[in-house]
């Protein structure tokens, strides 16, 4: 036929139907010796092998004519030829040598065979190729031998004539249709059903522009609109939440100190509400999601007046500065305005802006976890086990009861840690609750009730043991990398803050979250409530007070009264630092308890700002070398601590209180009547404080014993 006739025969391949391969692959017939299709892809690929096998035998065919046939079917997509590539260069022309003296249609299927064999499965791709190896009127076809072939199917979304490796490239790209969907597809993507009240003002107008109704905001109205935002979000809740609270007050279930913390929450929250105190001392990193149509135009420096509208509110409210700026690697000072903010701003389409303000503290950020898991968990048993697991790992520092947010796949791991905090503040709730094989995320319901399940039965309660270590859970299931398999853990905390905004052709708004939370309280406080409390006398000294907590177990509940030394973490730094130098352990810290905690601005009239437990573990290495010098033999805080603290207690017969988180603003009122700094003055709220207090709750955690009330559940 001659050189150029082989390679011209050769070139003529046809793509045929495909269907999908889970089909194909599996459906095989006997034939006989009539022109095949063979496979490109997965199993199809050893399809040329079995059919040059056996058909290739007598004859000849010009080495040119060879090598110009196997790179025209060797060339990529981009049109790389393989030859360049050294091993295969060296591979393709040992086989073309060895195998020069080879039927002309043996050499073509040969040819398909090295690309077949040198990218499997990069760019001969699922089409199936006519490979002319044979023919009726060749000898071999007399044989009538008998080999295997792909059954095709009847529906086809491919039937084109291609000629060429290339084209059946480009032919396959055309096989499937374009379909693009959002991951996140919410029924409510704008939360109109939420309700909102209007900023008084005249910060928006439409004008047209080119047919479109552009819809102009003044940079003042980001400003109002965030400082209002932060302003509302720390003294108010949303009804989810206060309601969460009241259902643990009817519940003959719940425990005792279930009861007494949701009370005394819902006491905070009203106390909170008048607009003085916040609800939580540690008035969190400012963060700020934002979805801004195209057609809606603010002047471009959004970042800017959004922050303005942060340090407004943060420098003009009692609140607490609690962000750090780093000068060097290891020295920092505090900025004094609670910023930066952390922004994430988005563009979509419209002519509005839709806003997320969250304040997240530092007890409910440091609760926030990834796990990098393999499709090895992605069965109920597994991931029930796995459940199980990790939400012990939350432990109370974040100050439960929780709104537990579990997240089970993404396309990263960020996308999977953002999806947690979102659906931590509900911003995912109208999402489809099926998924799709275009990979749209959904919420899981029946793993929702899973997971609260585990939360009951964990014992951990609120705070103190009991049923209510959460109020929700929200469990989304994300699309991911078919070799990754992320899962994303975080809660939102007792003060769970956060709120949405909107700025529209009708003007801006802000959420509304409940001004009256007093009509959440009971009436009168339960008669469950325990009455069984011990009082301690902080005046006496301190082996006096070890000798009377020592006669009772972990869980008593305490109302303390007397005079506390308020230390945290830098503090504890400084004074460590003394240590190591060989200098005494101050003595306050030796005479009396150490409250860790750190307090916001101080309101006219008042002895304090809102001035609740900071998380105790970030203390837990200090305190064996603090103990061995002979001080903080009792400490009181927020949440469960290291196994080394209860070895601590028992060595030098401390113990550790819990106090319950998320009550700031109620303890500034009612309990705390004097405040004076003692020392490191310097450091604003993480100086060294001397409080007076009076019937200020707690809970024996850790006692002399080496007992530790979390030891069973954590």
């Amino acid at each position: 036929m001659g050189s150029l006739g082989v390679v011209r025969y050769a070139m003529h391949v046809h793509c045929v139907h495909e269907r999908p391969r889970q089909e194909c692959y599996h459906s095989w017939q006997t034939v006989g010796c009539e022109p095949q299709y063979m496979g490109g892809d997965g199993i199809g690929c050893y399809s040329p092998l079995r059919s040059w096998l056996l058909w290739c035998g007598t004859g000849w065919i010009h080495l040119p004519s060879g090598i110009m046939l196997a790179q025209r079917f060797m060339r990529g997509s981009n049109g790389r030829n393989v030859f360049d590539d050294d091993v295969r260069s060296v591979l393709s022309s040992f086989f073309l040598f060895f195998f020069y003296r080879i039927e002309w249609r043996g050499g073509v299927g040969f040819a398909f065979l090295l690309r077949c064999f040198l990218e499997p499965e990069g760019d001969t791709g699922p089409c199936v190729v006519r490979a002319f190896f044979f023919s009726k009127t060749h000898k071999g076809a007399k044989r009538k031998k008998k080999i295997r072939r792909m059954s095709l199917c009847e529906n086809c979304n491919l039937a084109t004539d291609c000629r060429g490796i290339q084209d059946i490239e480009d032919a396959k790209a055309s096989a499937a249709e374009f379909h693009y969907e959002p991951i996140f597809q919410p029924s409510d993507p704008h939360h109109d059903e939420t309700e909102y009240y209007e900023l008084e003002g005249d910060f928006v107008k439409t004008v047209e522009v080119l047919g479109k109704t552009i819809l102009q905001v003044k940079p003042e109205a980001l400003t109002a609109l965030a400082q209002q935002a932060f302003a509302d979000v720390h003294h108010f809740f949303r009804k989810d939440h206060l309601s969460g609270w009241r259902s643990i007050l009817e519940d003959p279930e719940a425990s005792d100190n279930d009861r007494f913390v949701a009370h005394t929450l819902l006491q905070n929250a009203c106390v909170a509400a008048g607009r003085v105190l916040p609800a939580c001392q540690d008035t969190g990193t400012a963060i700020v999601l934002g979805k801004r149509g195209e057609l809606c135009w603010t002047g471009g420096e959004d970042e800017m007046h959004l922050s303005k509208g942060v340090w407004d509110c943060y420098m003009n409210r009692y609140l607490r500065y609690s962000q750090t700026a780093a000068l060097d690697m290891f020295k920092e000072v505090n900025t004094g305005n609670n910023l930066p903010v952390q922004f994430d701003l988005l563009a979509t389409a419209g002519n509005e802006y839709h806003f997320l303000f969250v304040a997240k503290g530092g007890g409910s950020a440091n609760k926030a976890f990834l796990y990098q898991e393999t499709k090895a968990l992605l069965n109920p048993k597994s991931l029930r086990e796995f459940i199980e697991q990790k939400l012990k790992t939350l432990g109370t520092a974040a100050c439960p009861p929780y709104h537990i947010a579990l997240v089970i796949g993404g396309t990263s791991a960020e996308m999977t840690m953002k999806t947690v905090k979102l659906a931590s503040c509900r911003y995912y709730d109208s999402l489809p609750t099926t998924g799709n094989k275009n990979g749209r995320a959904f919420r899981d319901l029946e793993w929702e009730a899973i997971v609260m399940d585990i939360a009951r039965k964990s014992g951990i309660g609120a705070q103190f043991g009991g049923k209510y270590f959460a109020h929700q859970a929200r469990v989304i299931r994300l699309p991911r990398h078919g070799a990754s398999c992320p899962v994303g853990l975080g809660v939102s905390c007792s003060a769970d803050r956060q709120i949405l905004a909107k700025i529209t052709p009708k003007g801006v708004f802000v959420e509304r979250l409940v001004r009256d939370p007093a009509q959440y309280l009971p009436e009168l406080p339960p008669s469950s409530l325990s009455t069984n409390v011990v009082n301690v006398d902080l005046n006496q000294p301190m082996s006096e007070i070890r000798k009377l907590l020592s006669q009772y177990p972990v869980t008593t509940r305490l109302s303390l009264t007397g005079t506390l030394i308020v230390a945290r973490d830098i503090a504890h730094a400084k004074i460590m630092e003394r240590l190591n130098n060989n200098e005494e352990l101050p003595q306050y810290m030796k005479d009396h308890l150490v409250y860790y905690a750190g307090p916001a601005k101080t309101p006219e009239g008042m002895a304090s700002g809102s001035f609740g437990p900071t998380t105790a573990g970030r203390m837990d290495s200090y305190l064996e070398p603090f103990m061995a010098a002979g001080g903080s033999f009792i400490t009181l805080a927020k949440g469960n601590r290291s196994k080394s603290v209860t070895e601590a207690c028992k060595k030098y017969g401390g113990f550790y209180l819990g106090s319950i988180g998320g009550s700031a603003a109620i303890l500034a009122q009612n309990n705390i009547k004097n405040v004076e700094v003692v020392e490191f003055p310097e450091l604003g709220m993480e100086a060294v404080w001397r409080i007076d207090v009076v019937d200020f709750p707690a809970f024996i955690i850790v006692d002399d014993k080496g007992n530790d009330f979390f030891s069973k559940f954590l």
